[in-house]
């Protein structure tokens, strides 16, 4: 097996007392330019990094985005072709059969929780925005089954307007950085804007999930094949040994079905 390009194995020796991953002696100024250092090195190891949704328009990747929710981008992908091909507009999915609409959602988990938001969705698309996804937070923020996860999702990739994308990996990642102690969406939000700059948010955000999904795994961390070791504070949190590291390590085709 030949090594990633995205990781880059490290003799580098785990802590012998790993503490909390956030350090309250490093100054504003530090965090910043070791976030940054990281930043810059996430774009090397991930130049393939963008948003799995498959989607030709705002309208496409917001639908998408809501149905991610608890499933795989790979099955969401699966799915959205037959639903746009019957459904490809706000209009069209706002007067939608529910039992077809189901149907078509089963593959994603609750099904009909999800037809309800895009059902409401749509619906409020039509009656308060002449069925045209807006391009702000603000109106965004305010659809059914949209949170500032999803809308800097459709902020970032449909409008380039830049946004930081706090899902489950993203979340994960920066606090094993030790960038924040966060568990809340919209604080990490906030502290990770301050360490990177804002043109940067939306790839940094993609880069940020390429590497939770290939890499810095929640159960175990590939470690000794990790190019950020040298800057992460969590280093040693999963096998340092380069070999075993490496095995832990998934292909882009295997990353996708997380």
């Amino acid at each position: 097996m030949s090594t990633p390009a995205y990781a880059r194995p490290t003799r580098r020796r785990p802590p012998a007392h790993p503490a909390s991953p956030l350090d309250p002696d490093e100054t504003p100024r530090a965090r910043t330019r070791r976030a940054r250092r990281m930043a810059r090195e996430l774009a090397v190891l991930h130049p393939d990094a963008h948003c799995e949704l498959d989607f030709t328009n705002a309208f496409e990747l917001l639908v998408a985005t809501v149905l991610s929710a608890q499933t795989t981008d790979k099955t969401v992908n699966k799915v959205t072709p037959a639903l746009f091909a019957k459904y490809p507009d706000p209009v069209a999915l706002a007067g939608a059969d529910r039992a077809d609409l189901e149907e078509i959602l089963k593959p994603t988990g609750f099904f009909r929780a999800k037809a309800n938001s895009v059902l409401g969705l749509a619906q409020a698309l039509v009656e308060r925005f002449d069925g045209e996804v807006p391009g702000r937070m603000a109106d965004l923020v305010t659809l059914p089954g949209v949170g500032r996860k999803t809308a800097n999702v459709v902020l970032g990739n449909a409008f380039g307007v830049p946004g930081l994308t706090v899902d489950t990996h993203f979340g994960r990642l920066v606090r094993r950085f030790g960038w924040t102690a966060d568990e809340d969406p919209v604080k990490v939000e906030a502290q990770v804007a301050e360490l990177v700059p804002k043109r940067d948010w939306t790839m940094f955000s993609h880069r940020v999930i390429f590497h939770g999904r290939r890499v810095c795994h929640a159960k175990k961390a590939a470690c000794g094949a990790c190019g950020l070791a040298r800057w992460c504070p969590s280093y040693g949190i999963g096998p340092t040994d380069p070999e075993a590291a490496l095995k832990l390590v998934r292909t882009p085709a295997a990353s996708d079905t997380e």
